[in-house]
């Protein structure tokens, strides 16, 4: 065996591992902030898991759901929302006002997309609708408004 097939063998040999690494899939770790308790949760996490799906991922598949529960304990919202940020998520999803709040203080770069009952230009959430700016995008609930209104 010459030099020349030497090198061409070791070196196609300590490559392979990182190509086969290479083609594997990665998985995408989405971070889910809500302040309830995960029994309460049931129809939110469904909700979130159907539409991922719709999307083409799947939880145990591509995906990977770090879920933060407050159990009660409003108090700890801030520092769960700083362990999602901790895990490197590629997007914390809130459905509260006080969660989006917390998510919004722990980070200006990861995406954080809600699902509040409040208006989020009024709350502070967003600058505007239809340019919300920053990090912050998601869907408000303004339901209140459409009712009558004692007089």
């Amino acid at each position: 065996m010459n030099r020349r097939t030497f090198i061409t063998l070791v070196g196609g040999a300590t490559a392979w591992p990182l190509a086969a690494r290479a083609q594997q899939p990665a998985v995408r770790v989405v971070g889910f902030l809500r302040d309830a308790t995960a029994a309460g949760s049931e129809f939110a996490v469904n909700g979130l898991r159907k539409g991922l799906a719709e999307a083409g991922f799947v939880e145990g598949q591509n995906l990977t759901i770090e879920y933060a529960w407050t159990d009660g304990q409003s108090e700890r919202l801030s520092v769960l929302a700083a362990e999602l940020v901790g895990r490197h998520v590629l997007v914390i999803v809130s459905s509260s006002i006080n969660a989006t709040y917390a998510a919004k203080a722990a980070t200006s770069t990861i995406p954080v997309v809600f699902a509040v009952n409040n208006d989020p230009v009024a709350t502070g959430l967003v600058a505007s609708l239809n340019r919300p700016g920053g990090n912050l995008t998601g869907v408000a609930y303004l339901t209140g408004e459409l009712g009558a209104w004692p007089t």
